[in-house]
């Protein structure tokens, strides 16, 4: 393989409950890798694998019969659903050895699929990882526009490497997958893992859509999960803030204590119930806010020494058909 000027390309899918949109989407992947090795920048022996993450419906059952009905298509199933960054991460291990190329993108039809093509003449033309990031966000609403955008900048700001306005659309080559496979950690934020990899790297611009069909699967809930693992998973600075702002606590409390030892001395009396009580709750607060930081550091590093898989595949395609 290595071939960079016909290179084989493998797109990687997560699928998690998506078999209202799956028969529409699938046959767009495997038309555009149609297109693209018909134009010469991809080899014929290209696929599509779809990576079932633990589905509920008849995800899998619709994979399976892509894959029987065309060569083109893969699937592997994970023993049970194990999130969508776990998923990905599962794809692309399994591909970084059959292929010289992956792009991985959703399989909702959301991500603009014809910025492959940008993708991979980048690659053609000397990079090894090329994001995909979105020019607009004119289909969110004002807050999810707002939040999404305000989390990139926090991310940053905390010394975590990560592209303004990208998610998990993007090409990565078999030599970066290979040293990505040496990343363990078990708390998987891959928009911050894989700019750490280096190797040359650009980016290609794309208009996001609205879902083909079906509902999404990242609620609120879960998109506040993931941006709170990735400052946590990424970034020790809200330790060092709070470090910071322990100090500064600290030194309010002595200048109150020396002006009460000094109150004392003087001999006024000073009722004080209302300040003494706003003070006992404003510094607990701080310290429960403080040890729920610190617990979530804690409770990273007790996972992180479990050293437990962080996917297990239990059905491949192409082992059926063998």
């Amino acid at each position: 393989m290595n071939d960079r000027q016909n290179p084989v390309l493998y797109i990687v899918i997560p699928c998690y409950n998506e078999q209202e949109v799956l028969p529409i989407t699938a046959p767009l992947f495997l038309k555009k890798i149609t297109d693209l090795a018909a134009a010469g920048k991809i080899s014929s022996d290209s696929r599509v694998l779809f990576v079932n993450d633990g589905s509920k419906d008849t995800t899998w059952d619709i994979i399976r019969g892509l894959a029987n009905a065309d060569e083109h298509y893969l699937g592997i199933c994970q023993s049970r659903n194990r999130g969508h960054q776990n998923a990905v991460l599962a794809g692309l291990m399994e591909a970084k050895d059959r292929c010289d190329i992956t792009i991985s993108i959703d399989c909702d039809g959301q991500d603009d699929i014809n910025a492959m093509d940008g993708m991979v003449d980048a690659y053609r033309d000397g990079c090894d990882v090329v994001y995909g990031v979105r020019s607009k966000r004119d289909t969110d609403t004002f807050f999810k526009r707002f939040t999404a955008e305000s989390f990139y900048k926090l991310l940053n700001a905390m010394g975590a490497e990560v592209v303004f306005n990208h998610a998990d659309y993007r090409l990565m080559s078999a030599r970066v997958l290979q040293e990505f496979s040496n990343f363990k950690e078990v708390n998987l934020f891959l928009r911050g893992m894989v700019p750490l990899v280096g190797f040359k790297s650009t980016s290609v611009t794309y208009e996001r859509h609205e879902r083909i069909a079906g509902e999404s699967h990242y609620p609120l809930s879960k998109m506040l999960a993931l941006a709170f693992d990735g400052i946590t998973s990424l970034s020790v600075k809200p330790i060092r803030m709070i470090t910071g702002f322990g100090v500064f606590v600290a030194f309010i409390s002595f200048l109150g204590v020396v002006w009460a030892v000094i109150q004392a001395l003087l001999g006024h009396t000073v009722s004080g119930w209302a300040s003494m009580t706003s003070i006992i709750c404003f510094v607990s607060g701080v310290q429960l806010i403080c040890l729920g930081v610190i617990g979530e550091y804690i409770g990273k590093i007790y996972m992180e020494t479990k050293a437990r898989p962080r996917y297990i595949i239990s059905e491949r395609t192409w082992e059926e058909t063998t």
